[in-house]
């Protein structure tokens, strides 16, 4: 499985590539704005710095809403680097432009799908990846990771390349999960990967190893006196 991060902040971004585990970034409009960035320039010049901090798949998402703002845009954001994986979102329009960005060899990613029949379109237009938000679907009492699953299924019926990408993931739980039922990959907040590490047997298995290791050499400096 695949770990990637939803966020536009650089030092978040950062914190997950030094733990070794990072496969790539997920933005969009509204993490842009929360880091304060706005503008065309500055967006494009964060962009970069993201690509420059991670080895593979940072998602840039498109603002426009009809098919030739889409693949100008798309085709704008791919320049930036080959990292980029344009981002698109899961309406008529947005399924053309998976279909001509991807027949440019441009990798994209659906966003916005909240249904099996949503993921189904988008990995006939060709999506790198497609997005279903399980967290989104959890909010209104919809089953998400059944949704995950159901894609997962379908996907290998047909030997679709497309990769699920579960996204609004909200806890470690969402996580494990979502790679039970065979999710290729997850976005979400660092702070939820990094929960991951968290055990209390492991806190308290380490602090008694810590303290029988000074007990030995306080007991050896002993006998040596």
């Amino acid at each position: 499985m695949k770990f990637f991060v939803d966020t536009a902040n650089l030092k978040e971004i950062q914190e997950a590539q030094d733990l070794g585990v990072l496969d790539g970034v997920t933005t969009n409009p509204s993490l842009m704005a929360k880091e304060g960035i706005t503008g065309e320039d500055k967006v494009r010049a964060h962009y970069k710095a993201i690509c420059d901090t991670v080895d593979d798949n940072v998602s840039a998402e498109v603002i426009s809403t009809n098919f030739d703002e889409m693949v100008r845009e798309g085709l704008s954001l791919a320049k930036i680097d080959d990292k980029i994986v344009v981002k698109i979102p899961m309406i008529k329009d947005g399924v053309k432009a998976i279909k001509y960005l991807s027949s440019q060899g441009i990798r994209v990613n659906c966003t916005l799908v909240f249904s099996a029949g949503q993921a189904l379109l988008a990995a006939k237009a060709g999506a790198s990846y497609v997005s279903p938000f399980m967290g989104r679907l959890d909010d209104i009492s919809t089953d998400g990771v059944a949704l995950i699953q159901q894609i997962v299924h379908i996907y290998q019926n047909f030997s679709f390349e497309t990769e699920v990408l579960a996204a609004s993931i909200r806890h470690t739980m969402h996580l494990i999960q979502c790679a039970e039922v065979g999710a290729d990959v997850v976005t979400c907040p660092t702070k939820v990967i990094l929960a991951l590490l968290n055990h209390p047997l492991t806190d308290k298995g380490l602090a008694q190893f810590l303290s029988d290791h000074k007990k030995a050499q306080e007991a050896s400096a002993q006998t040596v006196a």
